[in-house]
């Protein structure tokens, strides 16, 4: 079992060291890649908010009033992250989010985040898109565009929304390699390999129905192939491929 967390804040303004505070805290648990339960909460930061952090969140001094602080619920968050068979720790722009978490956590005595978890669980999506997607922008809204997630719900900012969203933008992101482990994983007929009847793959608890083509359609790529080749002067990088397999 693979299980996952993705974690999203939400603040009073940039910087910790100037005494901003978290105001929202979202969590959501992915197990074998698909979404379980969520830990959220608004946070009682007993500051306002910066005017270019209110715009986004919308979060008011009023509205958090009431809120419990931090130190009510870290026990509760940190419980929920600490669990046993966490593989991942999934957030955009990791050191925003991790600053701030850090501070909070430093101002009760309390240990840095990362320090609770094997090296290598942390998975920064900003990182990972800048690599899938140089010189593109890689906001979450951004990715939601260009991942097709549907984020039309998301008119301010909200940790736990965020967190939801970023879910399915790693999921999509990283969906290339779940395929390449479905099919490394699948019970297929070495005599039949995928071509001649539909073969049902097994993978985890799944059957997976491989339709292969017909004859007529194997003849018609068999000649498309050939003159791929008469045009390129050499085999196809399918040929090739198939000849190394």
């Amino acid at each position: 079992m693979s299980r996952w967390i993705v974690l999203d804040t939400e603040t009073t303004g940039l910087d910790p060291r100037q005494g901003h505070r978290v105001v929202e805290i979202g969590l959501v648990e992915m197990v074998n890649r698909r979404r379980a339960r969520t830990w959220h909460h608004y946070l009682n930061p007993k500051r306002d908010s910066d005017p270019g952090a209110l715009e986004k969140h919308g979060l008011t001094t009023a509205f958090l009033s009431d809120k419990p602080e931090f130190e009510d619920l870290v026990d509760s968050m940190m419980t929920f992250l600490t669990e046993p068979g966490l593989d991942q720790l999934i957030i955009h722009n990791a050191p925003f989010d991790l600053a701030f978490l850090d501070h909070e956590l430093a101002c009760l005595g309390r240990k840095p985040l990362l320090d609770h978890f094997s090296e290598g669980v942390l998975i920064d999506t900003l990182m990972l898109a800048r690599e899938r997607f140089p010189g593109k922008r890689n906001s979450l809204d951004a990715l939601c565009e260009r991942l097709f997630v549907d984020n039309r719900e998301r008119t301010l900012h909200g940790a736990l929304l965020d967190a939801q969203l970023l879910s399915e933008v790693y999921l999509a992101l990283t969906r290339g390699q779940e395929e390449l482990d479905m099919f490394a994983g699948a019970a297929v007929s070495s005599s039949s390999g995928l071509i001649g009847s539909p073969v049902l793959m097994r993978h985890q608890d799944r059957l997976l129905r491989v339709v292969s083509p017909s004859p007529e359609e194997q003849r018609r790529h068999e000649e498309q192939l050939a003159d791929i080749d008469k045009i390129s002067g050499g085999k196809t990088l399918w040929r090739v491929a198939l000849a190394r397999g």
